[in-house]
């Protein structure tokens, strides 16, 4: 799938972990998806930010990744994921996990479930949401760029 210039855009963690470090698949999602510049500015959870700022920590990133992370996520929509129709939402990707057998940690469902909510889509490097595409979350996945040595 490719992602329309007007699509609303919910960001995964790993997808914020490469557009702070810059890296090749940070720079490839940004100047693909134009996350910088668009219209209707991308989404994410209350828990990405979590999870960022705890692989923040645990990966001792001095004061210019801090605060590249934090300019970034000004530039963003923040979304409480306890609103209503997000906890909706997890419910029903809860059920379906639990269902089908697909064992998706927690927070991956948290976050998924905001980009539902958000009737958004959700833009990733990792396959953990892949199985809700698209009947339960529309899934953008864009696998790791292999960095030259």
């Amino acid at each position: 799938m490719t992602l329309g210039a007007n699509d609303l855009i919910s960001l995964d963690t790993n997808v914020l972990v490469h557009w702070v470090r810059q890296d090749d698949t940070g720079i490839q999602l940004r100047d693909t998806y134009h996350l910088h510049e668009r219209t209707d500015r991308p989404i994410y959870s209350t828990v990405v930010e979590g999870e960022m700022r705890a692989l923040a920590k645990i990966w001792n990133w001095g004061n210019r990744k801090l605060e590249s992370l934090d300019e970034i996520l000004e530039e963003l929509v923040r979304v409480d994921a306890g609103l209503p129709d997000i906890v909706r939402a997890y419910a029903e990707i809860y059920a379906a996990d639990q269902a089908g057998g697909q064992n998706t940690g927690q927070n991956d469902m948290w976050i998924a479930a905001t980009a539902k909510a958000a009737g958004a889509i959700l833009l990733t490097c990792d396959q953990d949401c892949l199985w809700m595409n698209p009947g339960l979350v529309v899934v953008e996945y864009v696998p790791t760029v292999k960095s030259s040595p």
